[in-house]
C-alpha cells in the first residue's frame, strides 16, 4: 500500500489524462502546462478587478463593439459547435487567443462556480478606475501572457 501523497499523485495523473482525452479537436493553440497556469492566474486578477468578460454572448459582443484583449477559451466544451465561431472573430479583430484545458479551472480562476466556456481579459475595468500600480501590474501580467500566446499562435501555424 502507499503513502497518501502517491495516491494523491495517482489521483491527479488520472484527472489530468481525463482532461486531455476531453479535448476538442480544434483547440489549438493549446496552453501547455506552464503558460496555463499563468494564463489562469491572468484571469483570476482581472476577475478580481473587475476586467473580465465571461461566457460567449457576453465575449461575442465586447470583440463586436471593439473592445481588445486577450480571449481564453476552454478546450473541453461539448458540443463544440458553441464555440467554433470565437477563434474567427478573434482573428479578425486581431485580439490573441488560446485554449486551456478546463472549463472547470477556467470558472475557479475567473471567480465564477459555473463552468465558463470563455473569457476576455482586458487592461481596463468596466466601472470605476484602478489604482496606478494595480493597473501596472495587470498591464505587465497581460503583456507577458500575450506575448506567450503569441509566440505560440505563431508556432502553430505553418
Amino acid at each position: 500500500m502507499g503513502s497518501d501523497s502517491e495516491v494523491e499523485k495517482s489521483h491527479q495523473k488520472e484527472r489530468e489524462r481525463k482532461k486531455t482525452q476531453a479535448l476538442a479537436p480544434i483547440a489549438k493553440p493549446l496552453a501547455g502546462k506552464k503558460l496555463g497556469k499563468r494564463t489562469l492566474k491572468l484571469v483570476r486578477r482581472a476577475a478580481e478587478h473587475k476586467c473580465l468578460k465571461r461566457g460567449v454572448k457576453e465575449v461575442v459582443k465586447s470583440i463586436r463593439r471593439g473592445q481588445k484583449g486577450l480571449c481564453v477559451i476552454a478546450g473541453n466544451i461539448s458540443p463544440i459547435d458553441v464555440i467554433t465561431h470565437v477563434p474567427i472573430l478573434c482573428e479578425e479583430a486581431e485580439i490573441p487567443y488560446v485554449y486551456v484545458s478546463s472549463k472547470e479551472d477556467l470558472a475557479n480562476a475567473g471567480a465564477t462556480k459555473r463552468p465558463t466556456c470563455c473569457v476576455l481579459v482586458i487592461t481596463k475595468p468596466t466601472k470605476g478606475e484602478l489604482a496606478q500600480e494595480e493597473q501596472e501590474k495587470l498591464k505587465a501580467d497581460y503583456d507577458q501572457v500575450a506575448g506567450e500566446v503569441s509566440e505560440l499562435f505563431s508556432s502553430t501555424l505553418f
